[in-house]
């Protein structure tokens, strides 16, 4: 059954904490149960390692033959991707994700022959160990001591349709390992002292767990959204704590983060920026406030909202939170009389989140008394235009026989203004109007008739209306000011907190993460207009809007790129602060552009100066050997001379030691050529230092009688009995080239090879000579096509540099110092087998 045409293949992993786990074993049982249903299944690469029920499940599975390349004399066998894409298979058997392909391939890593395999549409399955995560690196080489070369980028792997564990206790492994049933038996003993420590073990299956669980939370979080399922799911605790800058914050913070501990809950701290523009947090406790979260491992966020309870709890549902922490109210009795306050309005509304009140010595601080909650001022601004006049015509009854008709109307001037000062002008004609028509129903005659008999009442009901009207709009106006300056004060905490994150080093997705999460978008996506087509340059959030049309709000920066929010529309007093952020995010998109075009100018300027360099530095070096291998071959071709035996064979000696002497220096440049291209990829491993020298000083010998003979008499060999974790073939290289630097530049000296064990997990080989030295001071890699003064004796200089590639790809160091009595001495420092894989 063929797909159809143009879908993207589907990739499922199986992931594993260590080696032997079972990965490889779970993926072939996989495909032969596809190949029952009639699935075409084929073999791309899969390495048994020599265990036997392993090769057995690949029993009557298609293979596709191997595409060999030999490297250094061995021959290495990797996937033929072609072949595979041209047998088009419906699922690919793709064995250890994150290998190196071998020499020849079209990619350098297999993940990237998956990438395009996925892309033609054929579905792969794979595994991965989870050390390999390459932003697990630094974790695992800090508990196994082992510093992977072989990785593959996270987001590739969570593009994965399917990551399957394959789980195995720590005691489980140790026992297939101590039965053969992962490594052979010569290997057993230094795999269970080493590498597969228990506490190893423990430790890596602990963070496969816990990467997988954030893989599946990513997973859920998308699911939930894309549903728009706002109802909390307790899938994984996770722990809220609201804070307001003020001195309770530290205290809730750490109440919080130990509340988190007990369960072992993600911890995330939010300050809610309050739409009118108060609350604001000083950038200095701000400051504090992250420092403060990062020594307990929270994250902080900034979410802008006016219902400061509504806001908090939509961010606790939509991170699916389990629980709540939030301080207890500074607000006075008699302020909580009329509004409920904070807590307790989201203790009321929480629903299936928990609420912790965490009490604090600075409870009874009260900073302001709020009678009203701003939701109820409409209200009680015209229910007090028509009740307040009541109320005081009903005083002004009770005290009629001591107060005149003057005092009266006195008295209905301050309940005017009151209601002035409180509702505005609408509440404010309307207590007028009513407050004169109760003045001069009950107290001026002719009384309880509304017939004006004095012009004097009709010039004092105009007088309570004019002041209710010049006094509301003077109080409207002084609101309205208060409005403005409390939304610049919003506006400059907005803005503080996106330009503090800038500075904190934040990337532009992390800056466009920051205005989703604080203005509760969906998507929020930089848009570049080029032409007719708009490209979307960075984004944050599934489904970014592609273009303004397709946006909610949208920021446009230069005409050429755009700010698009997708999801609940902003207000237009929002602008001010998206026009900056957009500008920060584009004016990053350039600096990083710019940075990219910097860096590779800088790279091709370097290029072509070590171009230069090279020219200039190897001219010599090919010159001699030609020149001496030529003047010997045109003798001997020559038929005016009749040369002796002994003659010839001297010519022809020149000629090969030329020739070698050209291989070398061609060895030397394809190395440095692989070093700076940064592919040297070493298979570490235990090897013997005393059949590596032994093999540096055949080859050596090898470049005929002269160096034979150098190598019979100036070259000692001390005591080199150890064993050191390295590629045999690179180690081999590096010390080819320090004996073949000694012999030639010390010439007549004796050459020393030593090595020794120090601080007990690190293996010291030395190549001492005795001739004129070198600085030791001069950095290396000033020593590239230099090795000092030049004369007729110096080289290119390669020497070193390869020396120092090889050394350091294996995680190992080179160092130079100077030999007691004069010469050079150069050091290459390994590690022990044991920490390292084993």
């Amino acid at each position: 059954m063929n797909e159809p045409a143009g879908r993207r293949g589907r990739l499922r992993i199986y992931l594993g904490a260590a080696p032997g786990v079972g990965k490889t074993y779970a993926m072939l049982g996989e495909a032969r149960r596809r190949l029952d249903r009639g699935t075409d299944v084929v073999v791309g690469v899969v390495d048994t390692h020599g265990r036997a029920r392993t090769a057995e499940q690949l029993d009557g599975l298609d293979r596709v033959p191997p595409r060999r390349a030999e490297h250094r004399g061995a021959v290495l066998e990797d996937m033929d991707l072609d072949v595979v894409l041209a047998r088009r298979p419906q699922v690919v058997l793709v064995d250890e994700l994150a290998h190196t392909n071998a020499p020849g391939g079209r990619h350098a890593k297999r993940w990237q022959d998956v990438v395009e395999l996925l892309d033609a549409g054929i579905d792969v399955l794979s595994t991965l160990n989870i050390q390999h995560l390459e932003s697990l690196g630094d974790v695992v080489e800090q508990i196994t001591g082992v510093l992977q070369q072989e990785t593959v980028p996270d987001e590739f792997v969570r593009s994965a349709e399917q990551i399957q564990l394959v789980d195995s206790t720590p005691e489980a492994l140790r026992s297939r390992l101590a039965h053969g049933n992962v490594y052979p038996a010569e290997r057993i003993d230094a795999a269970t002292n080493n590498y597969f420590r228990q506490g190893n073990l423990t430790a890596l299956r602990e963070i496969a767990l816990l990467w997988l669980a954030d893989h599946v939370d990513i997973a859920l979080a998308k699911y939930r959204d894309d549903n728009a399922i706002h109802d909390m799911w307790e899938a994984r605790e996770r722990v809220v704590v609201a804070v307001t800058g003020g001195a309770e914050t530290e205290t809730l913070i750490r109440r919080a983060s130990r509340t988190a501990a007990k369960s072992s809950a993600e911890l995330l701290v939010v300050h809610i920026v309050r739409g009118d523009g108060l609350a604001g947090i000083p950038l200095a406790r701000m400051t504090r406030i992250r420092e403060l979260a990062g020594a307990v491992g929270a994250s902080v966020h900034n979410v802008v909202g006016d219902d400061v309870p509504n806001t908090l709890l939509e961010f606790a549902r939509a991170t699916n939170a389990t629980q709540l922490v939030v301080g207890t109210s500074r607000r006075s009795r008699v302020a909580r009389m009329f509004d409920e306050g904070v807590a307790a309005a989201i203790v009321r509304r929480a629903g299936s989140v928990d609420v912790h009140m965490v009490t604090h010595e600075h409870t009874s601080s009260a900073p302001r008394l709020a009678l009203f909650g701003r939701r109820h001022h409409r209200t009680l601004s015209w229910s007090a235009a028509f009740l307040v006049p009541v109320l005081g015509a009903a005083l002004i009854s009770l005290a009629n026989r001591v107060l005149d008709t003057d005092s009266q109307g006195a008295l209905f001037f301050v309940v005017v203004l009151a209601v002035a000062l409180f509702g505005g002008i609408g509440p404010a004609v309307v207590a007028a109007l009513f407050a004169g028509l109760l003045l001069n129903f009950f107290f001026t005659d002719p009384r309880y008739s509304l017939t004006i008999a004095e012009p004097t009442n009709f010039v004092t009901t105009v007088v309570l209306l004019v002041v209710a009207v010049a006094v509301a709009a003077l109080v409207d106006d002084a609101a309205r000011r208060a409005r403005e300056v409390r939304i610049a004060a919003r506006q400059a905490e907005l803005l503080t907190l996106f330009a503090g994150a800038v500075l904190r080093g934040a990337d532009v997705s992390a800056l466009l993460e920051n205005v989703r999460e604080t203005y509760g978008q969906r998507a929020v996506a930089v848009a570049r207009r080029d032409g007719r087509a708009v490209e979307v340059v960075a984004h944050a959030g599934p489904k970014p809007p592609v273009s303004p049309e397709a946006s909610d709000t949208s920021c446009v920066v230069d005409d050429v790129y755009a700010l698009l929010l997708e999801g609940p529309p902003l207000p237009a007093h929002e602008r001010t602060v998206l026009n900056a952020v957009a500008a920060q995010a584009v004016a990053l998109i350039r600096q990083q552009a710019l940075a990219r075009d910097a860096a590779t100018a800088s790279a091709l300027a370097e290029t072509d100066r070590l171009r230069r360099l090279l020219l200039s530095a190897v001219s010599h070096d090919l010159r001699t050997p030609l020149a001496a291998a030529k003047a010997a071959v045109s003798s001997l071709r020559s038929t005016d001379v009749e040369f002796s035996p002994e003659d010839t064979t001297e010519l022809l000696a020149t000629v090969e030691e030329s020739t070698d002497q050209l291989t070398a220096l061609v060895e030397n440049l394809l190395d440095y050529s692989r070093i700076t291209a940064g592919v040297v990829s070493p298979t570490l491993g235990p090897v013997y230092v005393e059949e590596i020298v032994h093999r540096v000083l055949l080859g050596v010998s090898a470049g005929g009688p002269r160096l034979r003979g150098l190598v019979r008499d100036n070259v000692k060999v001390a005591d080199v009995d150890v064993v050191v974790l390295a590629d045999g073939g690179l180690l081999e290289r590096a010390l080819a080239n320090l004996v073949d630097n000694a012999l030639k530049y010390a010439p007549g000296s004796l050459v020393t090879i030593a090595a020794a064990t120090v601080a007990g997990d690190r293996v010291t080989i030395t190549v001492a000579d005795h001739g004129p030295g070198m600085d030791p001071d001069a950095p290396r890699s000033t020593r590239a096509f230099s090795t000092g003064d030049r004369d007729n004796t110096t080289g290119a200089g390669l020497g070193l540099i390869v020396v120092g590639g090889f050394v350091e790809a294996m995680g190992g160091a080179v160092a130079t110092r100077q030999t007691a009595g004069g010469g050079t001495t150069m050091e290459v420092t390994l590690a022990v087998p044991g920490k390292e894989q084993p």
